[in-house]
């Protein structure tokens, strides 16, 4: 098979992050800084602890993912960011309680030299928190161009061979897509005129690929999911991404769906409900944020499922989740699933799962696998929609005329073999 040929990864990569100083930015950023120093591993990274098979099995090759491919080293990776709140990111880490003081001190110089840029921010999108560190224009247009400015300023100061952009900020309030998302020109003129429609995340998106930096959207926000996004990355010839970083309940769901359709077994009910902390969960609190949350999680069982072709075993499922804000829980998620199962003559079985998960600890190495694989995609030349990415997200963004694929395993193969056609080996199909 033909090799990519895929640029050197010479020079350091830039990564800004939208929402800097949240629980799961400073995270992302104090565990890598931890792990490139070899003082904590980065566990739950593919990038960095990842094998894949090479080659016929009787070969015996599994080299780790990051020795085969052609990956950023996170040594090279130099981190900023803009946020609504102006501490610097050792404060803003303190702050979130996720990571102890031992392992935030051991990066603490390198964190605290982090201090974010002034936000994009409305409060129409998010309800619940209010901005104190943010931008102000006259009209949504200007207030893009000073973000592509922050991208510039930040390139040229630290020396940056390549950018990407990553979204880790709050879910915005749920917005149908309107006509100002369906063409460029129009998200252009609605920029202009300060459309109502037209959400922070969307500035962001559309600075971030009109300077040519790739973009991963991390929450359910519409963003980079619409036409005139698609349009401009396209011509911009830019990598995107997304949305929503899939962690505790999701990925669960996507684990379990597959089992019980490989094995035919029907499904009556799923209930699922969450308790959080933190900032998430107070900006989730909020219904409209609420809505956009439930979008995103309710699409992942009837995708695996397919009820029009088995309605017998899925044609009637009922399908309900929650999430409740519980501050003393901080950072430290629960998501409870009750799942009411049929099997032989439709007789009634449950399954009972409560995941006491921490939020940001499973999101940062998500982050960090995005990151250095969007680099990658753009250095190969890939733009567009970077469906192969799924494997990272509860509602994966797909070509318009494919559909969605959210079972966990087979985003994993699709993945892997992505990375196999880049570096010239054949796809592995377990047939041989």
């Amino acid at each position: 098979m033909e090799k990519v040929q895929v640029k050197e990864a010479k020079g350091k990569l830039g990564v800004l992050v939208v929402g800097v100083g949240g629980a799961v930015s400073s995270t992302f950023i104090a565990g890598t800084l931890i792990a490139r120093k070899g003082l904590g591993v980065p566990v739950g990274s593919i990038t960095q602890l990842a094998t894949m098979r090479l080659g016929k099995r009787e070969e015996n090759r599994f080299p780790k993912i990051k020795d085969a491919v052609p990956l950023a080293d996170m040594k090279d990776i130099v981190f900023g960011g803009w946020d609504i709140f102006e501490e610097d990111i050792y404060k803003a880490s303190r702050h979130a309680e996720v990571l102890t003081v031992e392992d935030l001190d051991k990066v603490k110089d390198e964190l605290s030299a982090i201090k974010p840029m002034k936000a994009v921010f409305d409060q129409d999108f998010v309800k619940r928190l209010h901005g104190t560190w943010v931008k102000s224009a006259a009209t949504k247009w200007d207030l893009m161009e000073q973000v592509r400015e922050d991208i510039r300023k930040f390139k040229a100061d630290n020396n940056c061979d390549r950018v990407v952009m990553i979204w880790c900020g709050s879910t915005e309030v749920f917005t149908p897509l309107g006509e100002v998302h369906k063409t460029l020109a129009n998200l252009e003129k609605g920029m202009k005129e300060n459309h109502k429609d037209i959400a922070p995340s969307n500035i962001y998106a559309y600075a971030a690929v009109t300077e040519g930096v790739a973009y991963i959207n991390g929450a359910p926000n519409l963003t980079v999911d619409i036409p005139a996004m698609w349009e401009l990355a396209a011509q911009k010839q830019v990598p995107i991404c997304g949305k929503d970083f899939k962690t505790g309940q999701t990925m669960l769901k996507t684990v379990l769906s597959p089992m019980l359709k490989t094995r035919m077994l029907g499904l009556s009910g799923w209930f699922s409900t969450n308790i959080l902390g933190n900032r998430d969960g107070e900006v989730l609190d909020d219904p409209g944020s609420f809505k956009t949350k439930e979008e995103s999680k309710l699409s992942v069982i009837d995708n695996i499922l397919q009820p029009d072709l088995y309605p017998e075993l899925y044609g009637n499922v009922y399908h309900k989740v929650r999430i409740n804000y519980y501050p003393p829980r901080k950072d430290n998620k629960e998501g409870w699933d009750n799942i009411d199962i049929f099997g032989w003559l439709g007789y009634p079985m449950q399954l009972k799962v409560d995941f006491l998960c921490r939020d940001s600890i499973l999101a940062a190495p998500l982050c960090l696998d995005l990151v250095l694989f969007t680099d990658l995609a753009q250095r190969a030349g890939m733009s567009g929609i970077q469906d192969w990415l799924s494997f990272y997200f509860k509602s994966p963004m797909h070509e318009p005329s494919k559909i969605a694929e959210h079972d966990l395993f087979i985003q994993y193969v699709k993945l892997k073999n992505t990375l196999r056609k880049m570096i010239g080996e054949e796809t592995v199909d377990y047939i041989d």
